[in-house]
């Protein structure tokens, strides 16, 4: 399961949580803008967009879980299972594998309208990578400095969403989860008034009690609440630090800890890695569940111009700054 978010300060965030009981081995690609990029049923490209994200690199090929281009147009696919439908070939379409989606649109969109436009004449197929990785059901969140969308390929086919909120998580399809907000609306960062009758005296006993009945548990919909209720009530400075720290903090919300989601035989959902781009700068944040500790790979640091991946290996060993004297 997993949460994706946007926020906006000076610049703009884009980033998600992956949770899940184990890792494909997560690393931090940058695609420069001459690897070559290739596709099952389309023709390959041999200059594109670079980009910069967190994926599983297999046969040399990046299935990225989340990246953001140099134009500042960031994609992440969420799972979506018992609701993704991908199609057969068609002719006088696109037809794009479900793992190539990310590659290709931010390989060639700067903007969501462009990925708009360029989605109408897609046809996701069901072609798996290979026979070690199925298809994935997902669906995806789209977002640059101007605007979100949620794309999801059903049976009634592809779906496009605006994304007001700039939040998604899994299950229920957009809309529902969007619709669900309605059921929350008398929450408020504010302290409470007594609204529950005139004839009993009822007062604040705590701070933070305006937000009773923001729900607490880790459902992909419960998560969706609590996500746009935290950032949409985010107040932070707009220097890259408070920014970036802010963002984990909004995330962090819906932080998933070892032995509170039990998939049974001794295995336990979590939450592997936290993102956080810059879009405008291309600086990829993360922690990961052992290391709280930010890290950061600027795509700009690297040669952008070059025709092979760059990798990095996530850091997972916990970071300890110790001020006086050595850790026993």
């Amino acid at each position: 399961m997993c949460t994706a978010a946007t926020y906006q300060t000076k610049d703009f965030y884009f980033g998600r949580t992956l949770d899940n009981d184990f890792s494909y081995g997560d690393e931090i690609v940058v695609t420069p803008r001459n690897y070559p990029l290739l596709f099952r049923h389309m023709d390959r490209i041999d200059q594109h967009y670079a980009m910069i994200g967190m994926a599983c690199v297999r046969a040399d090929y990046p299935l990225y879980y989340d990246a953001v281009n140099e134009k500042g147009l960031g994609i992440a696919g969420l799972n979506f299972v018992g609701n993704a439908v991908y199609q057969d070939l068609v002719q006088d379409k696109n037809n794009v594998a479900q793992f190539e989606l990310i590659l290709w649109l931010l390989g060639t969109c700067a903007t969501v309208k462009e990925a708009q436009i360029a989605l109408e004449n897609v046809n996701l197929v069901n072609t798996p990578f290979s026979d070690q990785l199925p298809v994935a059901q997902l669906h995806w969140i789209v977002a640059d400095h101007s605007k979100t969308i949620t794309v999801e390929a059903t049976k009634q086919g592809l779906q496009i969403y605006d994304n007001p909120i700039g939040i998604l998580t899994n299950n229920p399809p957009f809309p529902e989860q969007l619709f669900r907000l309605n059921d929350y609306m008398k929450l408020s960062a504010k302290e409470p008034h007594n609204e529950f009758s005139d004839q009993v005296v009822l007062q604040p006993y705590s701070r933070g009690m305006g937000a009773i009945g923001l729900p607490g548990d880790l459902s992909s919909q419960s998560r969706f609440v609590r996500a746009a209720f935290v950032k949409l009530h985010s107040v932070s400075g707009n220097s890259e630090k408070e920014s970036v720290n802010q963002f984990f903090h909004i995330l962090g919300a819906v932080d998933q800890q070892r032995g509170c989601c039990d998939l049974e035989d001794g295995n336990y959902e979590t939450t592997l890695y936290t993102s956080c781009c810059n879009t405008k700068k291309g600086i990829y944040y993360y922690t990961t569940y052992e290391n709280h500790q930010i890290t950061a790979v600027n795509m700009y640091h690297e040669n952008l111009d070059a025709t092979m991946l760059v990798r990095y290996h996530s850091i997972r060993e916990e970071q300890f700054h110790i001020q006086n004297e050595t850790l026993q």
